[in-house]
């Protein structure tokens, strides 16, 4: 095989998001007043920056205001200030209208497309001189000569699905930093690996995750409120499932909809997507959507460990920034102001790390500046919000109630969490879940919702969905827990297939992988790696 091509910086970074393009600007802003000159790369597996960016949003503009006081004259797309707040209580039939708990509270806060922010984010940093390589799947971690981090390689492309070179064979690049930051976001590939190989995870409590999954619609003038942001709770889920519902009215008629499920859950048959669905039909929430147009689709995983779940922070050559750290806010819905944060307060601590005579040395003033920064405490401050709920819906709401008002976030213990792959009950001692029919109104089927994402992988690529051991699709997965992963999955990825004559086998249908990352985290054996496919792969989110 061909040698690599390399390049060579001072600061790569992996991940195009809030994290990342924060962390590059910052840098570059640090190396302009100070006269000096620091070379910083951003690869970003999607097509384009933002393509791969998905959340609800409602975004928190501190850090920004830190990083840019002028966002506003610069024309950030931050456009639609918040107007109402409303939280409320679903049951089959009924809503009841709650007070708005102090963290859900958004006075000062925009409704958002992120993936139109992080756009306008990388204008601005490579405006600063920032090289940004979109396209490009960083799918290596490279390794000097002590074991420290020394960049990484990205994908080769043309490999055939044997992973043998084809004829538009071409290597990966290989990119050489002192310092690599990894801001991948929720369970990114590379991140994992260096959490595996550093055991940054050893002294924290295990992370945990939620599912959300968005839709954009068009709604009826009529029914449109610009600014309003709704939550619930509740309704369609059962008490003992941790999740949600938001409802955030952009301009222009448009409303985002969206459904988090705790990846806690314990019945196998539950499936997010269909709780989604239907949450959609409840009295309260239909009427919104009659006579509107769906018009976009995604979904993505989050982790809301918290505090407690954040890991050590650094390591020879590296460190971890965003979402890849942990670092959103659960009570609060938010993370993209403590992305941006993280990555911020890592710029200051690498532009100093990098003049130092041990640069390549874990950049350990990182972690001491977040602990210094309003980004820890405040996420401090929550951590036994999101834990509480593993007794349930009620006591959760009455343990938040009394860590907020009571507490103040000060309570003198911290609640631990579990791994979510370990929570599922077998199928023998749960009840099927029956869901409803897609009207193909109101509500949807998987592929069609799949086909809005603009979903595209080479078909002759490796599968990038990988199983460990392949038999125990079956022999656990089904047998135990009837294959989980065919719910779970919010694409339509995994398929029990039964030919005649023959025994149940797993078909991974990976050219629908809108890369969430669930089937990585929820897999009960943790049988299932998710590995970046080609560069440029994957879902296309039109500005979700």
């Amino acid at each position: 095989m061909s040698q690599r091509e390399s390049m060579a910086y001072d600061v790569v970074i992996v991940g195009a998001g809030p994290a990342g393009l924060g962390c590059a600007i910052r840098l570059k802003q640090i190396a302009a007043a100070e006269g000096r000159e620091i070379s910083v790369c951003v690869l970003e597996k999607g097509s384009e920056v933002g393509a791969h960016i998905l959340s609800g949003a409602v975004m928190e503009p501190r850090a920004l205001n830190e990083l840019f006081p002028d966002w506003q004259k610069r024309g950030a797309p931050l456009r639609t200030p918040v107007t109402e707040d409303q939280f409320l209580l679903l049951s089959t039939q009924r809503k009841w209208r709650l007070p708005t708990p102090p963290a859900m509270r958004n006075h000062g806060n925009y409704i958002v497309s992120l993936g139109e922010v992080c756009k306008w984010l990388a204008a601005q940093a490579e405006a600063l001189g920032v090289e940004i390589y979109p396209g490009f799947a960083a799918a290596e971690i490279l390794y000097g000569a002590q074991g420290e981090v020394v960049g990484v390689a990205t994908g080769d492309m043309g490999l055939g699905r044997d992973g043998r070179p084809g004829p538009r064979f071409q290597r990966g690049m290989a990119l050489h930093a002192t310092q690599t930051v990894f801001a991948e976001g929720c369970r990114g590939s590379l991140t994992r690996l260096a959490m595996e190989r550093f055991e940054l995870d050893r002294d924290c409590s295990p992370q945990t995750y939620g599912l959300g999954i968005k839709e954009l619609w068009e709604v009826d003038p009529a029914r449109h409120a610009t600014g309003r942001v709704v939550h619930t709770v509740g309704w369609p889920l059962d008490q003992a499932t941790y999740g949600g519902s938001w409802l955030y009215h952009l301009a222009d008629n448009q409303v985002s909809v969206g459904f988090v499920v705790g990846l806690d859950y314990q019945n196998p048959y539950l499936s997010p997507f269909e709780e989604f669905q239907r949450f959609k039909t409840h009295p309260a929430i239909r009427p919104l959507f009659e006579g509107g147009r769906r018009i976009a689709y995604g979904a993505r995983a989050l982790s809301e460990g918290g505090w407690q779940s954040i890991p050590r922070l650094t390591f020879p050559g590296g460190l971890l920034i965003g979402d890849s750290a942990g670092f959103l806010n659960v009570p609060k819905i938010k993370g993209s102001h403590t992305a941006l944060k993280s990555g911020m307060v890592a710029a200051e601590a690498l532009a100093a790390h990098l003049s130092g005579t041990a640069a390549t040395a874990p950049c350990q003033d990182y972690t001491q500046r977040l602990k210094a920064s309003w980004l820890w405490a405040e996420l401090q401050g929550v951590r036994n919000i999101r834990p509480g709920f593993h007794w349930g819906l009620w006591a959760g709401m009455a343990h938040a109630a009394l860590d907020t008002w009571i507490f103040r976030g000060k309570a003198p213990w911290t609640l631990r969490h579990r791994p979510d792959h370990e929570q599922l009950k077998p199928a023998a001692a749960c009840q099927p879940v029956g869901y409803p029919k897609p009207d193909g109104r109101i509500t949807f089927d998987r592929l069609s919702s799949v086909f809005l994402t603009n979903t595209s992988h080479e078909e002759d690529q490796p599968v990038h969905l990988t199983l460990l051991q392949p038999e125990v699709a079956i022999k656990t997965n089904l047998r135990v827990y009837d294959s989980p992963e065919t719910r779970y999955c919010p694409a339509g990825v995994y398929e029990i297939v039964r030919d005649p004559g023959s025994s149940p086998r797993l078909q991974i249908n990976g050219q629908n992988c809108i890369h969430c990352k669930t089937c990585d985290i929820k897999d009960p054996t943790q049988n299932i790696r998710w590995v970046v496919p080609e560069g440029g792969s994957g879902p296309n989110y039109p500005n979700l």
